[in-house]
């Protein structure tokens, strides 16, 4: 059996990534489902809570190492199994790919996360028309970022860096599952949407999909 372990939700966009970057990489692993959301949310239990105690997935288990935070286990992975890389080498490439990135992981995703959008619900009130129009705000901000950067960067190939799928694709790809899912028009963003086709036409992102997943309900 592996000494890989991803703790994982199947309709988290974090963990999406991770699969996504394990696929990539040819990593044995195996999946231990938690749900976000049965009987209060298998995050809050404390076995769970013993792990990773922010209560949040993903969480990879490497032998005895623990990591939380999904572009640090993405980084993790690129450090300890270098081929095929999911950074590039020279360092101006290396902080692109990761400012590319972490639009979507820092800037967009957190806004839109699953105790975000029940606070903003349970607590303030929020109507769910007001809800959607504040998930799509924050996606669609963060794509006519990427959109214009992907356009007019020389730096962009067949994927977001080159010619071969990294850390910027691992994170946009289920960035743009959630889009869809919550109704954003993909119009307007051709170059997103071609690196997306590029991107779901690989059996290792095909694999991390969400309804490919064991828990998927």
């Amino acid at each position: 059996m592996t000494d890989v372990v991803l703790y994982s939700y199947w309709r988290s966009s974090a963990s999406y990534r991770v699969r996504a970057a394990l696929n990539l990489k040819q990593i044995e692993y195996r999946i231990e489902p938690v749900h976000l959301v049965r009987d209060g949310g298998e995050h809050c239990r404390p076995e769970y809570l013993s792990l990773n105690p922010q209560g949040l997935v993903p969480l990879l288990l490497d032998g005895p190492r623990r990591i939380s935070q999904s572009l640090a286990i993405i980084e993790y992975l690129d450090e300890t199994r270098p081929e095929p890389a999911l950074l590039p080498a020279d360092p101006a490439g290396c902080a692109r790919v990761r400012s590319l990135a972490q639009v979507i992981a820092c800037e967009v995703s957190p806004l839109q996360n699953l105790r975000v959008l029940k606070y903003l619900s349970e607590d303030l009130g929020v109507s769910d028309e007001q809800r959607q129009a504040w998930i799509q705000r924050w996606i669609r901000l963060g794509f006519e970022t990427l959109e214009t950067r992907l356009t007019t960067d020389q730096e962009t190939g067949e994927f977001c860096h080159g010619d071969h799928p990294g850390m910027a694709d691992v994170v946009l790809i289920p960035q743009i599952f959630n889009g869809l899912r919550f109704g954003c028009d993909l119009t307007p963003y051709p170059t997103l949407q071609r690196i997306n086709v590029a991107c779901l036409d690989m059996d290792a992102f095909k694999r991390a999909a969400p309804e490919a997943q064991p828990d998927a309900a």
